[in-house]
């Protein structure tokens, strides 16, 4: 769009101020200008130096990626590969149909990013008596990796472990031990290096700059610290203790166009909230016909007490499930399996591919070891009962001090309280820690303030005493008054 004063309205000085004024548009031809490097990192390189020469001013409203193909006469991917990186850095906005804007100028050099899982986990965990933010499982609980080991080197299982490079990503026999309880017949299997890998590629493989991905609210903080990372739009879908609540879910759809869903069906971070199999036929009806791909996070698969009900039970076709070992059987293991049609995994495998390859076979032998043997089967399955009964017992003995916590599976507990800072300051002092609630949450105003508290961490004999402080917790008020600015 070309601006002529010549023609253009005249305008009053004294209202220029209180006239607001259409952001102006970079022309597709400033990318064109001596850019011999059309890769998708010399076409980001190309960007950024006009914008930082102010060639393109802040604020302007970029072409679109097919515009921009085009003039470059390369794919769009190449140039949506570009758009990715420039959005990581803050240096370009996508603000969804409105399109993608250069973003504005810092005045002073800028600080490197703060992820919201960062903000859950700060440096600063010595200092408490007792830590309830760290959401993972109690090392107590978990099957002894030493025996597994020794098994693997007593009993040479773990034979061909030396092969070459061209050998099966998956190890066969693990492959056909998780397809016999695997919750819908799943067309390619892939080993990757955790649930959040998982995600990562799975996103970066089928999500493109501006998209709109359907998350839970609250949500996991990693699940939308990697969708800014991507330049893509969080659309919250609020929930109850069955998942996703229908009505938004089918809002997001229809409105927004959602690209793909991110869920966790039991067990969810941080609520404990679990699918039913009415909720789960529910929200398939919304999402069938619609090509929108579902990726389901079974983080807490081993030790959740609540059936796994998969979306992939009714929509095989357009769900990638992901089974994690990290709260079962160890954390370090950093293994996840994943399965789906193959056009949706086979793009994530083939770039992989590129990189690490595979994850390790000595890893996926040493997992396959322990789900093949009785005592860390045994162990497992006690796991997920004591972490049912001290969830039981924490709820129960907050109930009885009049507090309310919706039931869940898993180890956290998604705790109301009056104000998020005063309740973290109340149980600091106290030498508790527990995860803020803000991370969490997907709005910038949710309704209610809460805390995640992670039951695993709760030894016996600190039950009374940790219940009186969490109750004060969830009624201190702020030390201060919050001074509105007008």
């Amino acid at each position: 769009m070309n601006f002529d004063p010549a023609t253009a309205p005249q305008v009053p000085a004294d209202n220029v101020r209180d006239t607001p004024q259409a952001p102006a548009v970079a022309g597709s031809g400033l990318f064109n200008t001596d850019l011999d490097d059309r890769t998708p990192a010399g076409i980001a390189a190309a960007v950024s130096r006009r914008i930082r020469s102010g060639a393109i001013a802040p604020g302007s409203r970029l072409p679109t990626v097919r515009e921009v193909a085009r003039e470059l006469r390369v794919s769009p991917a190449t140039v949506n590969q570009a758009w990715r990186a420039l959005a990581a850095t803050g240096a370009i906005v996508a603000r969804g149909r409105a399109g993608t804007f250069v973003g504005e100028r810092p005045a002073t050099r800028p600080a490197p990013p703060t992820g919201r899982y960062q903000r859950l986990h700060p440096p600063s965990d010595s200092a408490f008596r007792i830590d309830l933010s760290r959401g993972t499982p109690d090392p107590e609980l978990l099957p002894d990796l030493v025996a597994a080991l020794h098994t693997i080197t007593e009993h040479g299982r773990g034979g061909g472990l030396a092969a070459d490079y061209l050998d099966a990503a998956v190890l066969p026999e693990l492959a056909a031990k998780v397809r016999a309880d695997w919750p819908f017949r799943a067309e390619r299997l892939a080993v990757l290096d955790g649930a959040l890998d998982a995600i990562d590629r799975l996103l970066t493989s089928h999500v493109r700059l501006g998209d709109a991905v359907a998350v839970e609210d609250p949500c996991f903080p990693p699940f939308l610290d990697l969708l800014a990372r991507l330049g893509a739009r969080a659309i919250p879908v609020r929930m109850d203790e069955s998942g996703l609540l229908p009505d938004d879910l089918d809002r997001a759809v229809t409105e927004h166009g959602v690209t793909a869903v991110i869920l966790q069906p039991r067990a969810q971070n941080p609520t404990g909230a679990s699918l039913t199999t009415a909720r789960t036929r529910e929200l398939t009806d919304i999402l069938a016909g619609t090509g929108t791909l579902v990726i389901e996070d079974d983080h807490s698969a081993g030790i959740a007490s609540t059936a796994l009900r998969s979306l992939g039970s009714r929509l095989p076709n357009q769900t990638v499930h992901i089974r994690s070992y990290s709260k079962s059987h160890g954390a370090d293991l950093r293994l996840a399996v994943v399965g789906g049609p193959a056009d949706l995994l086979d793009p994530m495998i083939d770039r992989r591919m590129l990189g690490p390859g595979w994850t390790s076979r000595l890893l996926q032998r040493l997992l396959l070891t322990m789900l093949d043997d009785d005592t860390a089967l045994r162990t497992v399955a006690a796991a997920r009962t004591e972490y049912r009964r001290r969830a039981t017992e924490l709820r129960r003995a907050l109930a009885r001090r009049g507090i309310t916590v919706a039931r869940g599976d898993g180890i956290n507990l998604w705790l109301p309280v009056a104000d998020e800072n005063a309740a973290m300051i109340s149980l600091a002092a106290a030498g508790i820690k527990a995860a803020p609630g803000r991370p969490f949450e997907v709005e910038d105003h949710p309704h209610g303030d809460h805390l995640r508290i992670t039951v695993a961490a709760i030894a016996d004999g600190e039950l009374d005493w940790l219940t009186s402080e969490l109750a004060a917790a969830t009624t201190a008020a702020p030390t201060y008054r919050r001074v509105r600015r007008g």
